[in-house]
């Protein structure tokens, strides 16, 4: 769940402990016990400059058992990590016999490797190695007819073992643990803090940046790290996946009001410096991308000029005799029953409607939920066989609000209600679903379904740096496992591109973790549903989990393709702001090129006053495009994730008043740069 910004962070911060506390690099992460891990990890380890990964959870599989014990792991980017998975089962070992003779009769890779690591000590309460630990661990250090214990730095076991294993087994993609789904949904604000916080300070450290360039605003490094630390603090395990106790998460919830309020004063003193005192109404765009109607770069195609013309159309909304709306901006028209669901989401360039026939989107689904084992931590498959669809006691009513359509819906249900702004905006591809819920429910799963006409061999999930595919099928019980699956800011099903425009539709949202995917087939219709999970209410550990006022925000994007949904996610999760001053901000860092991305401006930790660009490819391409930096610089390099020097050439060409960095990206590829002040 954590943001790419987050987990470079995490990185950057962990390696300065060690250097710190114990006089060393770590040359590894150690991941013991995370739910499951992204396929962005092995681009992110191996450019902090780390050599290898550590993971124990994906033993707790409840269907299919992982094939390997030490292999290379492949990301989404082709990055690769020596990984070591230890065939222990566990990350608390005692160091018991049986423990040990597991170990040794499991391991997959004892063939051609003559090691493994046991995770030993009391993790969970983080209680370490006993003394009785230590004792066996003296006992088994050579006992016949078991394997050998010997203590021995990580660092040596994986220089080991990769001289033994020369050519290691493969895994590309997610690391999905088959256990604690619900995760991604339990504690709603915890995770909507998260979300929120994370872009706020990127965006702190951008103004901020911006601010200490041009005008010599003292940057406040002290600030922002401790803000930043304590997010990551929260990141926690049991904290952020909502399955610690209602303490826990009160306080964590108080943490991100503190954090929010602090940072945006941050923002408020950096722009401040920035426009100067004055009257003049000034509006900023913290985000990667422009705002309203962007042609993609390049020639103009016939799609992307009849958006241009379209953009200025007002937006319409007309009353229909069953008591629905139909909302209409000249890009998209989108028919909303009496009962708040999408009856219709039409495409106007290529007329394709996104929603299946006879379907209907927005459509809220109840379920019953009673997890096998740990309420917070899990959703089982047999949640889907109990469900209320929400359709009674709807009020639906409309009207404009200057140029944007909006209806408001409002249905009570069970012991809840639900309040909904349903909003299309002129030059808007999206229809957004700004929803509150009033929430009082015990053991339900709230899902909200879109069965859209789209014939989807896979969706792809955004995911730090990129997304994800994943295949809507379950061919193999791997597939099937994955009735429920993260993502971060979208979720796109699509058909290949047509001579008139993408035909696909995105979801996107403002703090939504969770989602599922099914494929239904009639004669030669496909439908591809997709639903969001907004909401759980599990008993233990918190038996007041989400209870009361819950605000969220998603949106279907009409129409979408890769580029659309990463534009449409992105400009949610980062609002315009309106400030006054006596003169506008002129953007410090311009990109350029199909796909490359701005993803954080900064200045560098050494607290040099250096400047620090990171960049990424987002569309699953090669891109090319060049990076464009304001300002007077001595030089300009390109650095690892921990802002050290790398030997790689910049090409860049340094002006009076501006850097100028040619970029050439691989699909998915991260970029650092760093520019001497």
């Amino acid at each position: 769940m954590p943001s790419g910004e987050s987990l470079v962070r995490q990185l950057a911060y962990g390696q300065r402990f060690f250097e710190a506390e114990l006089g060393q690099r770590c040359h590894g992460v150690w991941l013991p016990d995370s739910f499951g891990y992204s396929p962005a990890l092995p681009q992110l380890i191996t450019r902090a400059g780390f050599d290898w990964f550590f993971t124990q959870k994906i033993s707790w599989n409840q269907v299919n058992v992982f094939p390997h014990h030490t292999f290379l792991w492949e990301g989404i980017d082709g990055s690769r990590v020596f990984t070591h998975f230890p065939p222990m089962d566990t990350y608390n070992s005692q160091l018991s016999g049986m423990e040990v003779a597991k170990a040794s009769r499991q391991f997959r890779e004892s063939r051609v490797a003559t090691g493994l690591i046991a995770p030993v000590g009391w993790g969970d309460g983080g209680g370490g190695t006993t003394r009785e630990m230590v004792a066996r661990a003296a006992r088994l250090r050579d006992l016949e007819g078991s394997a050998r214990v010997s203590w021995e730095h990580p660092d040596a076991f994986y220089e080991r073992a990769m001289a033994e294993l020369a050519e290691p087994p493969v895994w590309v993609g997610e690391l999905y643990l088959e256990l604690h789904r619900a995760t991604l949904t339990s504690q709603h604000k915890t995770k909507q803090g998260n979300r929120r916080t994370e872009w706020l300070l990127v965006e702190a450290e951008l103004w901020s940046a911006q601010a200490a360039v041009e005008t010599g605003f003292e940057y406040p490094y002290d600030e922002i790290e401790a803000l930043w630390k304590q997010v990551l603090l929260q990141q926690f395990h049991d904290i952020l996946p909502g399955t610690s106790i209602a303490w826990v998460h009160r306080e964590a919830v108080a943490e991100y009001e503190r954090i929010e309020r602090a940072t945006q004063a941050i923002i408020e003193r950096a722009l401040a410096a920035l426009v100067g005192e004055g009257e003049q109404e000034i509006v900023v765009n913290p985000a990667a991308f422009e705002r309203g109607v962007v042609p993609a770069a390049g020639a103009l195609t016939r799609a992307d000029a009849s958006e241009a013309s379209a953009s200025v159309e007002a937006v319409t909304l007309e009353a229909i005799g069953d008591g629905g709306y139909v909302l209409a901006n000249g890009l998209v028209e989108v028919h909303v029953s009496a009962e708040g669901t999408v009856t219709s989401a039409r495409d106007l360039v290529t007329g394709h409607d996104v929603i299946a026939p006879g379907a209907e989107g927005n459509l809220f689904q109840l379920h019953q939920d009673f997890p096998n084992m740990w309420d917070a931590w899990d959703v089982d498959r047999h949640y889907r066989k109990m469900m209320t669809v929400l359709r009674k006691d709807a009020t639906l009513t409309g009207g404009l609000e200057g140029s944007t359509a909006v209806l408001t819906l409002t249905r009570p249900f069970s012991a809840s209600t639900l309040t909904q702004r349903i909003v299309l905006e002129p030059g808007s591809r999206t229809v957004l679903f700004e929803t509150d819920v009033d929430w009082h429910e015990t053991e339900k799963f709230l899902k909200v379904a879109f069965p859209l006409d789209v014939r989807a061999d896979h969706t792809l999930a955004e995911t730090q740096y990129g997304y994800q595919r994943r295949v809507t099928h379950t061919n193999t019980s791997w597939e099937a496992a994955k009735f429920e699956a993260s993502m971060h800011r979208y979720v796109l099903a699509a058909e290949e591109t047509g001579p008139e425009g993408p035909i696909g539709a995105a979801l996107v949202n403002d703090s939504i973790y969770g989602h599922d995917v099914t494929r239904d087939v009639e004669g030669v219709d496909v439908t591809t549903t997709v639903r969001l999970s907004l909401l759980r209410a599990p008993r233990f550990p918190d038996p007041e989990t989400d209870q009361g006022s819950q605000t969220l925000t998603y949106g279907l994007v009409i129409g979408a393709d890769v580029d659309r949904a990463t534009r449409a996610g992105a400009l949610l999760n980062s609002g315009e702001r309106v400030i006054h001053g006596d003169h506008g901000i002129e953007p410090l860092v311009a990109v350029s090129g199909e796909g490359i991305v701005l993803a954080s401006v900064k200045l560098a930790e050494d607290r040099s006053g250096d400047l620090v660009v990171r960049v990424h490819e987002a569309l699953g391409r090669r891109a090319r495009g060049s990076l464009t930096v304001r300002g007077s610089f001595g030089s300009v390099h390109e650095v690892s994730l921990l802002e050290e020097p790398l030997d790689a050439e910049t090409g860049a060409e340094i002006g009076d008043g501006a850097a100028e960095v040619p970029l050439a990206l691989l699909p998915f590829e991260v970029r650092t740069i760093r520019l001497a002040r």
